[in-house]
Formats: C-alpha cells, structure tokens, sequence
C-alpha cells in the first residue's frame, strides 16, 4: 500500500482514533485524580572519614566505597528494619516497610543514600532518618559494649601514655644535646644508645595510644556519619497527572491506529471508488453518497431531492455514462451488482430520472425476473411487464409501458414471475424485444438480479451495449468484485465501468457541493426547497399552514402541479386535482426551477397554454 492509503484509511477511522485518545485521556486523569499521592525523601551517609584526611590513600577509598555498598544491602534487611518499627511502633512488618525502602551507593563515593516512599510526607522523613541511625547502630560507629569501669581504665591508659610519650620525648631532646656536646667515643657510643633505646619505647607507647584512641571513638575508615538529614517533601512524586495522561493518549493512539490497520487487513470490503477501481481495473463512473428513507419510494431523491448532493452524483454518473464509449453513447445498458443490497435497483431508479429530467426519453426496465423491485420504488402496478412480452399472443411491449408521471420516463416492470427467467433473458425474443424498447427510447436501462447469484445478468449482458457494476461500500468483497468483472469478461459483456454506492459523504464529491449549495443560499431559501421537494402537495392542504408565505407555497405548488398534468391532457384543473386522492398513477410534485424569491409567487394559476 502508498503512503496516500495509509494516510486515506487514517482519515476515514479518524473518529475512532479522536475517540480512543479522548477515553484514555479521561480515564487516566480521573485515575490519577482519585489515585493517593506518594511522598520520597532521601537522607545521605557517609562511609569513613577519609575527607578529613590530608593524605588519603587509595586503599582507604577502595575500602570506603566497598563497605558503603555492603551497608547499602543492609538498609532493607530486617534487623535494621526491625529495629525502624520497634523505634517508631510503626503498623506493619518489616516485609511491608521494605518495600517502600530503597538504597544505593554513589558511584565512585563513599557517600549512601537512602530513599523512603509513603503516602504520609512527614512519616518518610522520619522514617528515612530512623534508618539511618539504626544503621549506624549496626556499624562500629555505634556505641559498644564497654563497661563503664573498662572506659575509665581506657581513658587513664591514654592519659598516662600521652604523659610518658612527652616526657620521653623530653628525654629523647636532652640527650641529643648531650651527644652534640660530647667528645670521647666512649660517651657518644653510650649516649646514642640510650637514644634508641628511648626511641623504641616512644614508637610503641604512641602505636598503643592511637589503638586506645580508635577503641573510643571508632575507626577512621569504617565509620557512618550523615551527611544531610532527609526533609519533609512538599509535592507528590505519584501520581503524575501530566505525565500519566500524555501516556495514556500515546497508548491510546497506538492501540487505535494498530487495531484500525488489524480491522482493514480482515475486512476486504470496497471502502472508496479509487479502491473499487484498484481492485477491478475498471474506470470509475460514480460515487452514490448514502440514500436515507423509511422505504423504497422514500429514496427516490432524484424526485424529492432533486437539488441533494445524492443527485449531483447521479448526474455526474448520468454525464460519464454518456462518454464512456468510445463511439456513440450506450443505447442499452445493465445495472447490476455481485450480491443482493448493494443498491442496483435504487441507483438505477435515480439515474432514469436524472435522464430522463436531462431531456434523454428514457425506459427502465425490471429484468430482475426472481425479485423485481422498480415497482415498489416508483409506487406502480406489477400485473403485467416484461414477462408477458414472452407470451405467444402478447398486446406489445407499448401496451405495458407505465407512465411514472415523470417526463420522459416511462417503466416497464417485471411482471408475473416466470418458471425459468435465464431461458428468457438470453432467447432470440428477448433481443427484438431489446431492439424494440431502443427505437422507443434514447436510452433502456435493464435492472437485473445479482450477477454472481445467477447467470441472468451475464446472458442478458451479451445482448447490450454496456453494463455497470454497482458496488456497496463496505460490505461488497475485493474478492466479490473480481469475481464479478471476471465474468462478464468471460463471456464479452462490455463493462462500462464501476459505481459506487453508499459512500461516506465525507469522503466524497457530494460533499464539496454539499457545501457549495449550503454556502450559497439562504435559510429561508433551503426551507421553501425542503418543503416543496420532499412534502406531498395534500400536506400543505391537510395541515396548519404556519404563515401567509406558505399559502403562497400551496399556489405555488397548484400551479407547477396543474401545468405538469396539462401536459398529457389527464386533468382539466389542478382543482380536480386536489380531490382525487384515488389517482392510479402517484403524485409527483416536481419542480425543476429554482425559488429564488419565495415571495414571488402569483396567487392565480398561469394558463397552461402560456407556458
């Protein structure tokens, strides 16, 4: 697939999209909303006292950093934790407090730090900060188990060392000046003696001093202080309000888009005209908007609509028809479609009446022998019609044309259904019977069953200058469509080329002129049109009419209506008219021009012989 399909599918499923971003957008605020705030704090230790030293080794740092990773394992073990609850009587076990607790060393420090996570900011502070004491309870940092009598003895031991160091350093300083002094050998020998002597004494008297000092106050290495106490957050790490929403739209986004290509790789229905014609090789001849109505004779636009944008592509379908081929326009043409409701019949309907309001005389024909429909939707007897052109003593096929009350259009229905309708569809009668309704017409449309159902279609189909493949957006198979243009090809029907029924207006022709005729007139101008097109004329008689202007609607309405009828000599008046409710042929209040001035309206009926 182009880049221009992904981009066309992408448009056409774009309310699903907007939709799946706007749930899961609400969704997540509204969880966020609802969701309870967590609060995180971090208190920081140090390992060692290795900043205080002048001259640290790098045996000292490989140490700090190594015993800081070690206490980093401790934090979330029970004895530290336990010791956290019994503190603080908080209620929960030590398993529960681990898992709002974190902890992990710097790299390349000797700095730990230690993460609480709670819904109560005050509590993680002081949790974070009980931590850190009991582990520095744990570590040699902590007070030990010496008794106050083995301290006080430590405490003299150091005083009276730190005595004997001075004083042997006194002594060390005057027996230098001795030996400076000093001229046999004998005495200088003696007196360096004594210097070493003294030497040797000082060195262990201050190594046994230093070792009582550490006994006191701890290690120079393995020793925890903190660095900064933890401080009570002011916002809420959890949940992110923002951030969750922008995630949730992101996922939404995938998952709509990624479940809209899932649905377009399973579905294999004709979705656009320029797929249909992708599909089938076929030239495309039109794009039927959908058609709304409670029943046939309700979708008849082309009567009661005549100005929709429904009937422009009618028209614009009627024009293409009319070069399609290569030589002169086609004289007889079939409508048909792969599977039953794909709207073969309807569109035929409205294309007769668009050609027929074109000024082309046009006949339509129900060939559907097995469920024929013209009929219903032109509101017309079907006691007789086509099938009884295959009698042995038939009146003739002008006999049982019916008059629609339509200019120029004139329907030929199916009539009694027949035992076997292929047999007669491709019998020597049927093409004279062809040849018969073309030199009445300038055109014959043949309505037929589904060409994929039955081998009606493909017989007739053989007799024609042409036919038309209608499909039904979103519901007519790729693989339906092809079936179809493989079978009239194989046995030579000449297809015209493709129609497609039931497109989304959003996505079609009929939408720009949508807008154009909108944009171009009134509201009060489209309201006089809506009545007049789609309201019978008894209406206007039969209910309240709601001001003086509509009175002038219903003249209006006589008018055009007595001078149709005039035509055929039917009606002496349109009075007459309005009291005979038991017409056998329908009303069909057609109007053709365009009201620019509803207020032009002359209150008598026009003779019929001005016109």
């Amino acid at each position: 697939m182009e880049l221009r399909q992904y981009l066309a599918i992408v448009g056409r499923w774009s309310w699903l999209i907007i939709l799946s971003i706007i749930i899961a957008a609400t969704a997540s605020f509204l969880a966020s909303k609802s969701a309870t705030p967590l609060y995180r704090t971090n208190t920081t230790l140090m390992v060692g006292r290795i900043i205080q030293d002048p001259d640290p080794n790098s045996a000292d740092l490989y140490t700090g950093q190594q015993l800081a990773y070690t206490y980093s394992q401790l934090v979330r073990r029970e004895p530290v934790l336990k010791g956290v609850i019994d503190s603080l009587g908080l209620p929960m076990t030590w398993e529960e407090l681990a898992n709002q607790v974190s902890a992990n060393n710097v790299p390349q420090t000797q700095l730990l730090e230690i993460s609480v996570i709670d819904n109560d900011a005050y509590r993680a502070k002081v949790v974070a900060d009980e931590i850190a004491q009991q582990l520095i309870l744990q570590s040699p940092s902590g007070p030990s188990d010496i008794t106050q009598e083995q301290l006080a003895f430590t405490q003299s031991q150091i005083t009276d060392l730190r005595e004997k160091i001075l004083q042997a350093q006194q002594e060390e300083i005057h027996l230098k000046q001795e030996l400076d002094a000093a001229n046999s050998a004998l005495q200088i020998q003696d007196l360096q003696n004594q210097i070493n002597v003294l030497e040797t004494k000082i060195s262990g008297w201050q190594d046994t001093y230093s070792k009582l000092l550490l006994t006191l106050e701890g290690g120079d290495i393995n020793a925890l202080t903190v660095v900064s106490e933890a401080s009570i957050p002011s916002r809420p790490i959890s949940p992110n309000v923002s951030m969750n929403v922008l995630l949730a739209v992101v996922i939404g986004l995938i998952l709509a888009v990624g479940g809209i290509f899932v649905i377009e790789y399973l579905d294999d229905t004709i979705k656009t005209s320029e797929e249909g014609a992708r599909v089938t090789g076929l030239p495309i001849l039109g794009s039927i908007n959908r058609i709304h109505g409670d029943n046939d004779h309700d979708k008849l636009v082309a009567v009661h609509e005549p100005l929709s944008p429904v009937v422009e592509g009618f028209r614009v379908l009627s024009m293409n028809l009319q070069y399609s081929s290569n030589g002169e326009p086609p004289r007889s043409l079939m409508i048909t479609s792969p599977d039953i409701s794909d709207g073969k019949s309807l569109s035929l309907a409205n294309l007769a009446v668009v050609m027929a309001k074109g000024g082309l005389k046009v006949i339509a024909v129900d060939a559907d022998l097995r469920k024929p429909t013209l009929h219903k939707i032109f509101n017309l007897q079907n006691t007789y019609g086509l099938s009884d052109q295959f009698l042995p003593l038939n009146p003739g096929v002008s006999e049982h044309l019916q008059i629609t009350g339509i200019e120029n259009l004139q329907i030929l229905s199916a009539g009694p259904l027949p035992p076997s309708p292929a047999e007669l569809l491709g019998s020597a009668r049927m093409t004279s019977l062809i040849d018969e309704l073309k030199s009445q017409a300038d055109i014959v449309l043949f309505d037929t069953p589904p060409c994929l159902l039955v081998a009606d279609s493909s017989l007739l189909g053989t007799q024609l200058d042409g036919a038309v493949l209608v499909f039904q957006a979103g519901r007519t198979s790729t693989k339906d469509a092809r079936r179809a243009v493989e079978e009239f090809r194989r046995v030579n029907v000449n297809l015209l080329g493709m129609v497609l029924n039931t497109q989304n207006s959003r996505h079609g022709d009929g939408y720009k002129y949508y807008n154009y005729y909108n944009e171009s007139d009134s509201g009060s101008k489209r309201k006089v049109r809506k009545k007049i097109q789609k309201a019978p004329l008894q209406y206007f008689e039969r209910n309240k009419l709601e001001s003086v202007s509509d009175q002038k609607l219903v003249t209006r309405i006589k008018n055009f209506t007595f001078r149709f009828y005039r035509r055929d000599k039917d009606t002496p008046n349109s009075e007459e008219l309005l009291q005979n409710n038991n017409e056998d042929r329908p009303i069909f209040p057609l109007f053709t021009q365009v009201l620019d001035d509803p207020d032009d309206i002359t209150s008598q009926p026009k003779d019929s012989s001005n016109q």
